[in-house]
């Protein structure tokens, strides 16, 4: 993946995508953390033992604590959903690939107020300062690892720096919405400022959906300017991705249907996972 993949579209993710229910996806991350999870919604007890006073460095307890506590939002795009997290009272932290979305979650930091680290990184390669007690990945950010061997190392990179008994909580795009929802599709919106033609195109064979998106946002003299932008995800089926969390030493807790809330079904076009760190 290219670390300038949204290009110019991250200036105009978030109208794009005012669909997305955030805030419910939030109730139900925070519900999963609850129910599974280490992670508890106290913000700033000692997420940087420099910046508290009252924590000696030898204090180790806390330090486990703190890290336990610390919330990571893999794939966090313009950080619409970190922020909801942080509202809810977890230490956060973002990683996104993008340099022009994460400016997007910088602007939002800036406003907001909120103590959010944001850092740029793929997730093949995913490297933390500390364990964490919970990643998630949220918005089919998983379908863009293209080859199977490399979502296999993100998810032992996660594994990696997942705290004892921490939790793993992401979602995908499924195989079957690819080859029959959506692929071979145009969607085209017409915003007051901006608008948008979206064509896929799916492969059977190599399971990668292209997207070809031309948009065209307005400028202050009323002319547009045009962008194209060109996106691959891979579809997954649930047992590829099942094998594929298993091989990572991670167990699956719980498998549901993302937009449902039920079991998953042959047709559910969108999974949620649901799997723990295996005690090391």
């Amino acid at each position: 993946m290219s670390s300038d993949m949204y290009g110019s579209f991250a200036e105009i993710y978030d109208e794009l995508m005012d669909n997305v229910p955030y805030t419910e996806w939030g109730e139900r991350l925070d519900k999963l953390i609850k129910k599974y999870g280490v992670s508890k919604p106290v913000r700033g007890e000692i997420l940087r033992k420099e910046e508290d006073p009252n924590v000696e460095p030898s204090d180790e307890a806390a330090i486990l604590e703190s890290e336990r506590n610390l919330v990571l939002d893999l794939g966090c795009g313009t950080g619409t959903l970190t922020e909801i997290m942080y509202e809810k009272g977890y230490d956060m932290m973002g990683i996104d690939l993008s340099e022009d979305m994460l400016g997007q979650a910088l602007e939002k930091r800036d406003t907001s107020g909120y103590e959010i680290l944001y850092l740029q990184q793929d997730m093949i390669e995913l490297d933390l300062y500390s364990p964490v007690g919970t990643v998630y990945s949220v918005c089919d950010s998983v379908n863009y690892i293209l080859e199977p061997e490399e979502l296999l190392e993100a998810f032992k990179r996660v594994n990696l720096f997942l705290s004892p008994g921490g939790i793993f909580i992401f979602d995908f795009n499924t195989e079957y919405k690819y080859r029959e929802v959506i692929g071979e599709s145009t969607i085209a919106e017409n915003r007051e400022d901006c608008s948008f033609i979206w064509e896929n195109f799916y492969d059977e064979e190599t399971h990668i959906n292209e997207y070809d998106v031309t948009f065209f946002v307005m400028r202050e003299d009323g002319a547009y300017d045009r962008f194209d932008e060109t996106h691959y995800q891979r579809g997954y089926t649930v047992d590829e991705m099942k094998s594929i969390v298993e091989q990572a030493g991670l167990r699956i807790v719980e498998c549901l249907d993302s937009d449902t809330g039920l079991t998953v079904t042959d047709t559910s076009e969108r999974v949620l996972i649901v799997a723990k760190e295996c005690v090391k």
